[in-house]
């Protein structure tokens, strides 16, 4: 079918224009988002076999939807310019490599600001721009990059430490490239001078695994790898009910007490080692290990679901642990109406995400399936000021590819 080319106006980042040469997850999801929530995206592919994502059957649907295909080497001398034309009107610049890759290539900050001295741009890698040599130019994926930053060794068992799946290092680099963007994006508009940001994928996972490090740091204290359950606290984690499992995080004096009664322990609440307004029940107190125990036991015992419902009822967060069929059965998650369908690119169906979160003035849309590789060269390129003779010497020279063979 035919792709609509003019965005339609509609959410919170409606006006805003982002460019992105990335590949896979971090870079590119962080501009499937913004494109949902209304900026209008260009996505650069190599002139090769375009993105890695077009690999997958399904997902690819969903991360690149909302955005316009360019296939384009950005490293020629043709190329360099071809850039510069289409982010000299853009507001977000973001690329994905090897340490400053970029830069070694001639395509420094410096050289964009030329045309655009208000862009806000992205460099999403690793390790980052500077640093130790060998580190910097180290290749990087999700794990790796976790492993790096030491929360793959704050998870899995005693034995074995265990990756944070799926790609949640690349999901959660996305969350910080877009805030990031868009926090620098302010700032251009109170100054009128573009940012440069140094987007290092390991230091986001520092920032979420400092919790405990933390204790580390000032204490020297390691807590042992909690595997399902938590580092320091009774009663929290994944546990095994008689029809499946249950997530729990018990916190709070009347849950406490409430816990307690429950699973037959109700004796110990007002004594000395859990005297009345305990709040925690603490890993390392007198009588963790017959709580753990007794509650294990007495779970095997039950529904999970009379658990979930009795113990919400007595304010204790607990969720049963749901596998794909439950979510999509689930009346919540239909009344929020989170997944919807919508025709691809050659007229098929496909269903997936709707857009979050949900904005009540500006909400997000759909506008677009993902395109074919280069389904857009022509119309980035006469949108950016190419001619149609320029933009047929650009393809006659390899520096661009179109959908058609070109």
């Amino acid at each position: 079918m035919a792709l609509p080319t003019e965005k339609p106006s509609f959410g919170v980042l409606d006006g805003v224009k982002v460019v992105y040469s990335a590949v896979e997850i971090a870079a590119p999801t962080a501009a499937a988002i913004m494109g949902e929530w209304g900026a209008d995206v260009t996505w650069i592919e190599n002139v090769w076999s375009g993105d890695s994502m077009r690999d997958t059957t399904w997902v690819k649907e969903m991360e690149r939807r909302n955005m316009r295909s360019i296939s384009m080497n950005p490293f020629t001398d043709e190329g360099k310019e071809a850039l510069r034309a289409i982010i000299k009107d853009a507001d977000i610049f973001i690329e994905s490599s090897k340490g400053p890759m970029y830069a070694r290539k001639g395509i420094t900050d410096e050289f964009l600001w030329e045309v655009n001295p208000k862009l806000v741009i992205v460099h999403v890698s690793g390790f980052g721009q500077w640093g130790d040599d060998s580190q910097v130019n180290s290749a990087a994926y999700d794990l790796t990059v976790a492993a790096y930053a030491g929360i793959v060794a704050q998870n899995g068992s005693a034995d074995q430490p265990m990756n944070i799946s799926p790609y949640l290092g690349d999901y959660i680099n996305s969350l910080m490239i877009i805030s990031s963007s868009l926090a620098a994006l302010h700032r251009v508009g109170v100054t009128g001078r573009g940012e440069s940001i140094d987007m290092a994928m390991y230091e986001t996972l520092l920032r979420v695994g400092t919790y405990y490090m933390m204790d580390f740091m000032n204490a020297g204290i390691t807590y042992p790898r909690p595997g399902a359950r938590h580092q320091n606290l009774c009663g929290i984690g994944i546990y095994e009910c008689k029809d499946g499992y249950i997530g729990l995080c018990l916190y709070g004096v009347s849950q406490n007490k409430y816990l307690l009664e429950t699973i037959g322990l109700g004796e110990l609440w007002g004594t000395e080692d859990y005297p009345e307004g305990t709040s925690a029940l603490w890993l390392s107190s007198p009588k963790a290990d017959l709580i753990q125990d007794t509650l294990e036991a007495w779970l095997k015992t039950q529904s999970k679901h009379e658990v979930q419902a009795d113990f919400v009822a007595h304010r204790i967060a607990a969720q049963v642990v749901n596998e794909f069929p439950d979510i999509l059965a689930a009346d919540h998650v239909k009344a929020r109406e989170c997944f919807i369908e919508w025709e691809k690119a050659d007229g098929g169906r496909v269903m997936g995400l709707n857009t979050f979160p949900k904005f009540a003035r500006n909400p997000g849309a759909f506008w677009r399936p993902m395109p074919a590789l280069g389904a857009d060269t022509r119309d980035v390129l006469t949108r950016a000021g190419y001619a149609p003779e320029e933009i047929d010497a650009l393809i006659a020279s390899g520096t661009v590819k179109t959908d058609d063979g070109d």
